[in-house]
C-alpha cells in the first residue's frame, strides 16, 4: 500500500466537492423521474437521501437542496445556496465526519461563501438512461440510440419468458408463508423496500411492490450492475471471443515493462488487478479529486473506461483483493472494444440482442457517462423481475431453455471465494454468503447494490430472491432483509 498523500483540496481547490455530489444527486432523481416514472416528491423522499449518503451528506445537505424538474427538457437541476448559515452547517458537518482531514477550514469557509450557490444538472437521453451535464456548452459525447426487443408482448408469453403466471406449477412452497416472509420485508418505512420477487424452482412464488411501483417500474440498482458486466463477458467468452485466464486485451497496457500486461480477465472479474484506484475506504487525503475514484465517476462528465484504464500498477494482479469500480470498468472497456471493433456491432444496442432477448427481459436501462461507456459500476435500472430472470439464468448454470447463454461451470466460477481477498466474501462480480452476512446457506451467492438493491442465488434450495430498495442510510433496510430471508428459508423447509 503507497502511504498516505496530502490531497485535501481537488485541482479547483475546493475540499468539499459540492459539485460532484450535486453531480450524482441530480443524475439519480433525473433518472428517478424520466426513466422510473416516480414523482419528484417520491424520489427526493427516497432516492435523493442516497445518492446524498453515497458523498456521506444525506444529513447536512438534504434539507438545504433545491431541484428543478424541467419536463420539456427531461431534465433535473439540484443546487443550494451557500450562505453564511448554510456554509456553516455544511463545513461542520464534513468536518465531523472526516475528523482526521487536515484543511484549512477558514479558507474552504470563505470559498464556498463566494460561490454563492453551486448547481448540477442532469438530462435523461432516453435508452441510454440520464447523463449529468458539463459545465459548459460542450456537445454529449455519443449519440444516443433506441434499444428495442425483438420480444412479443410479454403478457402473450408464461413466465420467465413473459409474464403471464400459470397456475399450480412445480412448487409446493407454502404461498400464505412466502407472502408472510416478503410482509416482514416491507416493514417499517424506514427499510425503503421497493419491491420483492421470489422464485422456487423457478415459479414466482411471491411478488410485492410498494405503491407507486409495479412489475413493469425500472429501479435503480446500483452495484449489481458489476455482476451484469460479468454476465457479459461470460456472454463473450461462450461465443469464443475472450477466455477468463487470456491477459486483458487492453493495448495501453501492452508496452514494454508494463506490469499491467499480466492482468488477466479473470483478474478484473475478481477484484484483484492491482490497480491504484482510490476507494471509500482508503483514507480521505488519498483523494486527488476531494471524493474517492471509485465514486467520481458518478458525479461527473469523466469517461469512465479511459479513467479506469489510466491507471497506474499498486500491487502484481492476483495478490490483493478489494473492491475498487476500476476493474469492473476495465470489463466495460473490454466489451466495448470487442462489440464495436471485433464483432462490427452497436454497442448500445449488442446488449438486448446477446443477453437480454434471450432470456425474457425486454427493458433493461444501461446508463452512460458522458461519453457513451455503460456506467454498470452503479448506473443502471432494471424491473425486479428482470433481476429474477438474470438470477435465474445462473440458478441454471447459464442455461436458457435448453441453450447455453454463460460457459459451463460459470455459476460455480462466479461463486467461487477469489484467492487474493482476505475472507471469502467475494466471488466473480458477484459476492458470496460464506461469512454468513445474511440468513441464508453459506453457499448462497448474491448481486449487490449499494442501496441494499440484492438477487440472492440460493442453488440448494432452488430459490431466487430478488429485494429491490432505494436507500441504506439506517441499518433497517438490512434487518428487514434479512427477517424476511429467514422467513423464506423456513418457507422452503416446510415444503
Amino acid at each position: 500500500m503507497q502511504p498516505a498523500i496530502d490531497f485535501p483540496a481537488d485541482h479547483s481547490g475546493a475540499v468539499i466537492p459540492l459539485h460532484l455530489v450535486l453531480g450524482t444527486a441530480a443524475k439519480v432523481l433525473c433518472s428517478a423521474v424520466f426513466l422510473s416514472g416516480r414523482s419528484i416528491e417520491d424520489a427526493r423522499r427516497h432516492s435523493l437521501v442516497h445518492a446524498l449518503f453515497v458523498h456521506h451528506l444525506h444529513d447536512v445537505l438534504y434539507d438545504l437542496v433545491r431541484v428543478e424538474v424541467d419536463g420539456e427538457e427531461r431534465s433535473v437541476t439540484v443546487s443550494v445556496v451557500l450562505d453564511r448559515p448554510g456554509v456553516e452547517q455544511i463545513v461542520k458537518g464534513y468536518r465531523a465526519y472526516y475528523a482526521d482531514l487536515d484543511a484549512n477550514w477558514q479558507v474552504e469557509s470563505e470559498r464556498l461563501l463566494s460561490l454563492g450557490a453551486v448547481s448540477r444538472t442532469a438530462r435523461f437521453t432516453g435508452d441510454q438512461g440520464s447523463v449529468i451535464l458539463p459545465p459548459d456548452d460542450r456537445p454529449l459525447g455519443f449519440e444516443p440510440v433506441p434499444v428495442r426487443t425483438t420480444l412479443p408482448d410479454p403478457a402473450t408469453q408464461e413466465w420467465p419468458m413473459g409474464d403471464l403466471l400459470g397456475g399450480a406449477g412445480v412448487s409446493a412452497v407454502d404461498r400464505v408463508l412466502v407472502a408472510a416472509a416478503i410482509d416482514a420485508g416491507f416493514r417499517g418505512d424506514l427499510a425503503a423496500t421497493a419491491a420483492v420477487v421470489v422464485l422456487h424452482r423457478g415459479e414466482i412464488v411471491g411478488e410485492r411492490y410498494r405503491d407507486g411501483i409495479d412489475a413493469h417500474t425500472q429501479l435503480e440498482s446500483w452495484s449489481m450492475g458489476k455482476s451484469l458486466t460479468g454476465t457479459l463477458i461470460g456472454v463473450l467468452i461462450q461465443q469464443g471471443h475472450l477466455s477468463l485466464d487470456q491477459p486483458a486485451p487492453i493495448q495501453e497496457w501492452q508496452g514494454d515493462g508494463d506490469p499491467r500486461a499480466t492482468i488477466r480477465i479473470r483478474d478484473l472479474m475478481q477484484m484483484s488487478s492491482g490497480l491504484l484506484y482510490s476507494g471509500q475506504d482508503d483514507p480521505r487525503q488519498r483523494w486527488p479529486l476531494a471524493v474517492p475514484e471509485h465514486l467520481y465517476i458518478y458525479s461527473d462528465t469523466v469517461d469512465a473506461f479511459e479513467r479506469a484504464i489510466g491507471s497506474p500498477a499498486e500491487h502484481p494482479p492476483g495478490t490483493v483483493g478489494r473492491y475498487r469500480n476500476c476493474d469492473p470498468l476495465t470489463l466495460g472497456a473490454i466489451i466495448r472494444r470487442t462489440v464495436t471493433e471485433k464483432l462490427g456491432e452497436n454497442y448500445h444496442q449488442w446488449p438486448q440482442a446477446a443477453l437480454f432477448d434471450r432470456i425474457g427481459i425486454r427493458r433493461q436501462v444501461l446508463e452512460t457517462d458522458w461519453h457513451g461507456n455503460f456506467l454498470l459500476t452503479g448506473f443502471d435500472y432494471g424491473t425486479a423481475r428482470n433481476w429474477a430472470r438474470l438470477g435465474l439464468l445462473y440458478l441454471q448454470d447459464g442455461v436458457w431453455e435448453g441453450e447455453r447463454v454463460l460457459p459451463e461451470g460459470w455459476s460455480q466460477f462466479v461463486s467461487t471465494p477469489a484467492a487474493a481477498w482476505p475472507e471469502p466474501c467475494y466471488g466473480g462480480q458477484f459476492w458470496l454468503n460464506r461469512t454468513r452476512e445474511f440468513a441464508l446457506p453459506e453457499e448462497a451467492y448474491f448481486m449487490a447494490g449499494y442501496g441494499e438493491q440484492r438477487v440472492f442465488v440460493v442453488p440448494s434450495a432452488d430459490l431466487v430472491i430478488v429485494r429491490m430498495g432505494h436507500r441504506s442510510d439506517t441499518d433497517a433496510p438490512r434487518e428487514a432483509t434479512n427477517a424476511m430471508l429467514r422467513l423464506l428459508m423456513e418457507a422452503v423447509g416446510s415444503a
